[in-house]
């Protein structure tokens, strides 16, 4: 098979230096005057979710070292909706994988799927955590980061794991099967600005990550400041987000997904597709068919998302827990984003299939363009008819050599991003 050559591009970010997180962490308990809010012996339920954040160890555990200090008995709690498999012990297992145990912060960790109704606001129904609930306190701890499936002053972060982390299996269904005839982020922000008020909440760490995932951003807010905090940090968060830097796209080939990438396996906010009925409408980027090659180990087997791609691999899908992807689909409402795509044996063969269902092109006009995954934009490979839309610009800096997309003897690809050191 003939394939265009390729360049090795490097995006030249504005990167928010990372912070240090002990010193951070210190400097905002005083400024909350954390101890003020703790009386010694409550319980306090500490709220942890299943992305893959960076520092989350760190942070929790510093988290649990003040509350220890000040006399109280904390716990760590699931703060993840319906993912692990919508069990207590799977979100325990997800916690684990994110090495967040007992030993490694500190603090037991305790999961339950029940919850305890809270009432109603404007027609919408709130629950929360059972543990949460019953404890004397709750702490959340949660990236702030743009939404796959809504836009709004706040979005991924605090006030959502507040309605729908802290919501377990009744909660996230609820509210995602609510947003097929109302405004998902409506329904998102007042259950979570409602549910702030009438729990427990002591008060919300939030994080912030820049383009090379280092945590740039660390606030802590109390219940009664948290949506403002959020908001300011959100539009922090947004010029952090990595983009393609391509508009107009034939083929994209993803090397992976998965779960601790996105929510949505892969990035709505960087493909410009959502195949959920209530998801947002994006312009751009435009792209014609996406290839995705792998499902990452830290999915453990949870495919959400793999409905965005128009090809994949039979090596993808054998990794592929089709009952955790069910549940998260049926839980988000979306049954769209598991659909598997068209499978082929080879990488080699997937990609001959979707250059079969492209615009008529040559190798000069032909727009391929080669990502590790939608969190990793650094560097990229793009092929030539890409590099009109590149020039002159200050944020790229584009390698001179040509590089081939190669395949093994087995017909899969050798990504060149995998092992990519300085390249450019």
């Amino acid at each position: 098979m003939n394939l265009p050559k390729m360049r090795m591009v490097r995006q030249r970010y504005r990167i928010p230096p990372a912070v240090d997180i002990g010193d951070r962490m210190a400097r905002e308990w005083d400024r909350l005057d954390g101890s003020a809010l703790l009386l010694p012996g409550m319980r306090i339920a500490v709220g942890v979710g299943s992305r893959g954040i960076t520092n989350l160890v760190p942070v929790v555990r510093e988290v649990v070292a003040r509350l220890k200090a000040c006399g109280c008995r904390p716990f760590v709690t699931p703060a993840m909706g319906s993912h692990g498999g919508a069990t207590a012990a799977g979100q325990i297992e997800v916690l684990a994988a994110r090495g967040i145990t007992e030993s490694s912060v500190g603090a037991p960790v305790h999961a339950t799927m029940d919850v305890v109704p809270m009432g109603e606001k404007n027609g919408i129904p709130l629950f929360v955590d059972r543990l949460a609930h019953d404890a004397d306190g709750i702490v959340l701890i949660n990236r702030i980061k743009p939404h796959t499936n809504f836009t709004g002053p706040t979005e991924s972060g605090l006030v959502k794991m507040m309605a729908i982390g802290l919501g377990n299996q009744v909660g996230a269904e609820h509210y995602h099967r609510l947003a097929m005839v109302r405004d998902y982020y409506d329904i998102i922000s007042t259950a979570g600005t409602e549910l702030l008020g009438r729990c427990h909440l002591l008060f919300g760490v939030g994080l912030v990550e820049n383009q090379e995932h280092e945590t740039c951003e660390l606030k802590m807010a109390p219940a009664g400041d948290m949506v403002a905090v959020e908001t300011e940090m959100l539009k922090k968060a947004r010029r952090c987000l990595p983009t393609l830097p391509v508009e107009e796209i034939d083929l994209l080939i993803v090397d992976e997904m998965g779960k601790d990438i996105s929510g949505e396996g892969i990035d709505p906010n960087v493909v410009g597709r959502d195949v959920c009925r209530c998801g947002v409408r994006r312009p751009l980027p435009k792209i014609t068919r996406i290839f995705v090659r792998d499902l990452t180990d830290g999915s453990e087997g949870a495919a959400l998302g793999i409905g965005q791609a128009d090809f994949t691999v039979r090596r993808l899908v054998d990794k592929i827990d089709f009952q955790a992807t069910a549940i998260n689909c049926l839980t988000s409402c979306c049954p769209e984003s598991g659909m598997v795509p068209l499978t082929f044996p080879t990488d080699k063969a997937a990609i001959a299939a979707a250059l079969q269902t492209v615009r008529p092109y040559t190798f000069a006009d032909l727009r391929i363009v080669h990502i590790k995954n939608t969190l990793d934009l650094t560097r990229l490979l793009v092929s030539e008819g890409c590099l009109a839309e590149l020039e002159n610009r200050a944020d790229v800096v584009v390698d001179p050599s040509d590089r081939a997309l190669r395949f093994d003897r087995s017909g899969s690809l050798i990504s060149l991003l995998q092992a990519v050191s300085g390249a450019c």
